[in-house]
């Protein structure tokens, strides 16, 4: 099976080496498993460096370096979930070890386990972290079927307005939500939303892609 990657930076206030990957495969549901579980490794390394960046740099370099480590073995060492389960119960980046834990299960095609890792998350404080960890549970939902369910948390994203969280990611996988609901319309109109307002990004090229399909389709 034939499988493309192509990888696109873009950068934020505080670092520049985000990659948001875009698959081709044979499948929809392999490519987004794929891509997904790559998408929220990456991004919890610009959410570690964020914090880090904010202060309380010791403790934080420790505690995010004890989860990453984590799950940078669960390959090899399939025990590590355990550990990774408990600590996305309790302590600050309780959301980091349950995001990290879920893009495992993501990546192994269990869904299920995956959305039972983010289940349960805190509503306070409402950070980086927090965002994070709602956008893979909607992305999880998605992909399981629940398109509503998926949509509902993606909106209620959009509508708290994060400063500090990539709107245009989110925004991009509401529209794809929309696509594969069945509503073109909604999907389309999104994507241009997403291609003027974030023409610099990578999403915003992307959604100019998407759009010019579906206006070809019509």
């Amino acid at each position: 099976m034939k499988r493309e990657i192509k990888k696109k930076l873009k950068e934020d206030e505080f670092v520049s080496i985000f990659g948001r990957i875009m698959d081709s495969f044979e499948s929809w549901r392999k490519e987004a498993l794929i891509g997904l579980a790559v998408a929220a490794g990456l991004t919890v390394l610009i959410g570690g460096l964020f914090f880090l960046r904010g202060g309380q740099m010791r403790s934080a370099s420790a505690d995010l370096g004890r989860i990453l480590e984590l799950r940078a073995g669960l390959d090899k060492t399939p025990g590590n979930a355990a550990e990774l389960a408990t600590l996305s119960q309790k302590g600050k980046y309780s959301r980091v070890a349950a995001t990290q834990l879920a893009s495992y299960w993501v990546e192994k095609g269990d869904l299920d386990k995956a959305a039972a890792a983010l289940a349960g998350l805190k509503d306070s404080p409402k950070d980086f972290f927090y965002y994070q960890a709602k956008e893979l549970a909607a992305q999880v939902a998605i992909l399981k079927g629940d398109i509503e369910g998926g949509l509902k948390i993606l909106q209620a994203i959009e509508d708290a307005k994060p400063k500090d969280y990539a709107m245009d990611a989110v925004l991009f996988h509401k529209a794809e939500a929309l696509e594969k609901k069945g509503d073109k319309a909604g999907a389309l109109a999104l994507f241009k939303r997403i291609q003027t307002e974030y023409a610099q990004s990578y999403f915003g090229y992307d959604a100019g892609l998407r759009a010019g399909k579906l206006e070809a389709a019509r």
